[in-house]
């Protein structure tokens, strides 16, 4: 087949490759901290409560209606989303499948200092590719130190040492398309909220800043409601203010 013939090294570096890894420093605690709420923030107004009712009743009724699915139903759906991150075996197939996002998975490791390491796996690594990366950047005095990647809330630990988690894939560990894993060493004074990630000096020196939130609570310019009400005219109004009748209701008044 075409596909399994060897790609042209020509064609296969066009594009840069990108960065391995990236790693963000703790935020600042003083500029990230947010203003505080007035009271009146956390009184829920009329259309919250009616907005909460219907999603509870929405959500009991889904549950109440749900048909019970059959084991062989339910072994076709995770074959299905399996299928979405087949092994491959031939570097054509790496390739041309390595630029397409479903077969990525995001990981971001943070640390107990909100310090942040970021990589791009194949969804059909193990969990043991994410120890071995985040170990690889620890300083050589903390490589020794055994650490465990865990998920919360719900409290859930990745570790190797889980036969039901070290022989299952990224993707099957339902950590695809991304996923934030909190980081815990077994020597508790490392889990300090005050101390500093012991990354190593390579490592930290790539270190950028978070990317700045955007903040959509906060008020528009005064006049800034007014222009946008005045710069848009409805179609269907006339200079003279008449409304104006669309030609396919003109021909249904008529009959």
């Amino acid at each position: 087949m075409e596909l399994d013939k060897p790609l042209n090294p020509d064609l296969v570096n066009t594009q840069p490759e990108p960065p391995a890894f990236k790693v963000f420093r703790a935020p600042n605690q003083q500029s990230s901290a947010p203003p505080p709420l007035p009271d009146e923030y956390f009184d829920p107004t009329t259309a919250d409560i009616k907005a909460a009712q219907t999603t509870l009743a929405t959500r009991t009724q889904a549950l109440v209606n749900a048909p019970l699915q059959l084991r062989a139903t339910r072994e076709a759906n995770e074959k299905s989303k399996r299928d979405r991150w087949p092994t491959v075996s031939t570097p054509a197939r790496m390739k041309l499948q390595s630029d397409i996002t479903p077969y990525k998975t995001t990981i971001r490791i943070r640390f107990t200092d909100r310090t942040q390491l970021e990589k791009v796996f194949p969804s059909t690594d193990k969990i043991r590719s994410v120890y071995a990366f985040v170990r690889g950047c620890l300083r050589e005095d903390a490589k020794p130190i055994k650490f465990i990647l865990y998920q919360s809330p719900p409290k859930r630990d990745l570790k190797v040492s889980d036969p039901n988690v070290r022989n299952l894939s990224l993707a099957e560990l339902q950590l695809a398309p991304s996923s934030i894993l909190l980081l815990r060493f077994e020597e508790e004074s490392m889990n300090a909220s005050n101390f500093s990630a012991p990354l190593s000096s390579e490592v930290l020196s790539q270190a950028i800043d978070l990317p700045v939130a955007v903040d959509h609570d906060v008020a528009p310019p005064p006049g800034a409601t007014q222009q946008a009400l005045g710069s848009t005219t409805p179609q269907s109004a006339t200079k003279g203010g008449e409304k104006k009748i669309p030609k396919w209701l003109k021909l249904g008044l008529k009959k």
